[in-house]
């Protein structure tokens, strides 16, 4: 499979789209914050210092998600149609949170969905690092896409 970022000169490049057809696009992300019981109870519970973690979070990944060209040099701005959040844990000490992002256009949104649950992590992070510094970001990872050229993608078992 030829690298399509690259120039005739092999340095880097946006990919040019304009002969892609626009279809319907949707990706999924997901990621984990594994911390202490206490942390993740604190959470739940609504009782970290700074606010509503979750809906912080929320918000980060959203707004990440919309922002996604700005800080990833070759992706394309992409006019968004939906953008998701979604959090669950294990009941004990991982938070799960999972993104879906959807698009009408000519190339995916699989960074803007690893972009939104990164986002939302960090801000879990930035929220909680006075009760506990030592939380793990990851795995991150795209769980699925659909739409354009290459098809659907979904990660085997998930």
């Amino acid at each position: 499979m030829d690298l399509t970022h690259f120039n005739d000169q092999g340095r880097a490049r946006m990919v040019d789209v304009s002969d892609k057809d626009v279809t319907a696009r949707t990706a999924v992300a997901r990621t984990t914050v594994t911390m202490a019981e206490e942390t993740l109870r604190r959470i739940k519970a609504g009782t970290i210092g700074k606010g509503d973690v979750l809906a912080v979070a929320q918000v980060a990944g959203i707004m990440a998600a919309k922002k996604t060209s700005d800080w990833i040099p070759m992706c394309h701005p992409l006019p968004l149609t939906g953008v998701n959040l979604a959090f669950g844990d294990n009941g004990l000490n991982e938070l799960y949170i999972e993104g879906t992002v959807k698009t009408t256009g000519k190339t995916g949104v699989e960074m803007e969905a690893l972009t939104a649950v990164s986002a939302a992590a960090l801000t879990v992070y930035d929220m909680c690092k006075a009760l506990q510094k030592d939380m793990v970001i990851g795995p991150t990872m795209l769980v699925s896409k659909s739409g354009g050229k290459n098809g659907d993608y979904r990660v085997n078992g998930v």
